[in-house]
């Protein structure tokens, strides 16, 4: 059935009435805030969130960024029930290199019938904008479901919601190693010293998220070693 060109706000119907679902695909980085933004998406009766992307660092086989073992990151797409598109990127690499395979990711979303691409983004003006820029050729629409939501607040709700996550990685220029391996709770707030962004939007830290009401089953992780490189604390998050 067509869609209704005259549907609102985004929301599309048949020329029967009918709803339309939006077919979307969410950057997910194995955090806690990709998690929330699923969990949003999920309660908009519009939307069909039907796939994840990561970006994935192919020479250490982990999650760029925060570190995270490839096979958790499965292990968390098996949990929310979705297919998992892996991302490879090589190491170092270099803008160009990261915005052709983006490219790729975006060109498979057009064949696949997608209308949108999610992003768990808090409030950094830059990176959306990037984000948006990205997207302009596409005609993929960029969707940001947990956008402005204060973070002090954010980080209470989803805490309050039964998320739980352990800090995969720190900035040390702006947090001390000891908090990488910790887990991400009501505590670890009360412990951020001033000028940390509880969600750790600026940097700060990045989480591997065990427990969400988008995940069928919790995950068990132990810490292993630490490791500090180029300025970061990266702790190993193993299967326990």
């Amino acid at each position: 059935m067509a869609p209704n060109a005259n549907s609102h706000r985004g929301v599309r119907t048949s020329t029967d009435g009918d709803l339309v679902l939006k077919k979307v695909l969410l950057s997910w980085s194995s955090g806690k805030d990709s998690a929330w933004a699923l969990h949003l998406l999920r309660q908009q009766p519009d939307i069909h969130v039907a796939a994840l992307f990561t970006t994935f660092n192919s020479a250490a086989n982990r999650v760029a960024m925060h570190a995270v073992r490839r096979a958790l990151v499965h292990e968390q797409a098996e949990a929310v029930g979705l297919p998992l598109w892996s991302v490879e990127l090589p190491w170092p690499c270099t803008n160009v290199e990261y915005e052709e395979r983006l490219s790729a990711v975006l060109a498979r979303a057009r064949e696949e019938r997608f209308d949108a691409i999610a992003f768990g983004d808090l409030f950094l003006e830059d990176i959306r904008a990037y984000r948006v820029k990205q997207l302009e050729e596409s005609g993929l629409e960029p969707l940001f479901p947990v956008w402005g939501i204060p973070t002090g607040q954010l980080s209470r709700e989803m805490i309050a919601a039964g998320v739980k996550a352990k800090i995969a990685c720190v900035d040390q220029s702006k947090l001390g190693c000891s908090f990488a391996g910790h887990d991400w709770d009501a505590g670890l707030l009360s412990a951020l010293p001033p000028g940390i962004d509880p969600c750790g939007e600026n940097g700060e830290f990045h989480t591997f998220v065990v427990e969400s009401p988008v995940f069928a089953r919790a995950f068990a992780v132990r810490t292993g070693e630490l490791v500090e490189r180029d300025g970061f604390a990266f702790v190993d998050l193993l299967p326990d």
